[in-house]
């Protein structure tokens, strides 16, 4: 079996799916205290850095995705795939786990 290079540009999502890198996790607590690392919630929030091409819908035309390349979303806290590549984190969702689009 060959062994199979991942990128981010080599990751081209499939139909309605959104590659996402995950922003860092809280280090500390409002009040200040330090988290351990099996303390750490994981994030629910990252940016967008490759779209798929939209689902098709009943007659078979692209549905155009509503998140773009470089936007900042709040994803569902137990959806997608997390892939990581290097040191970062990334997770591979489907559109519809997608929340907001945060500013």
């Amino acid at each position: 079996m060959a062994a199979v290079s991942l990128s981010v540009s080599t990751v081209k999502p499939l139909g309605d799916r959104v590659f996402v890198k995950v922003s860092a996790a809280e280090e500390k607590t409002a009040g200040g205290i330090l988290l351990p690392d099996n303390a750490k919630e994981k994030p629910q929030v990252g940016e967008v850095v490759a779209v798929g091409p939209g689902k098709r819908d009943d007659k078979g035309a692209r549905v155009e995705m509503e998140v773009n390349v470089g936007d900042k979303v709040l994803y569902s806290k137990y959806a997608g795939t997390d892939i990581k590549l290097g040191t970062d984190e990334y997770v591979l969702l489907s559109e519809k786990d997608i929340l907001a689009v945060v500013n």
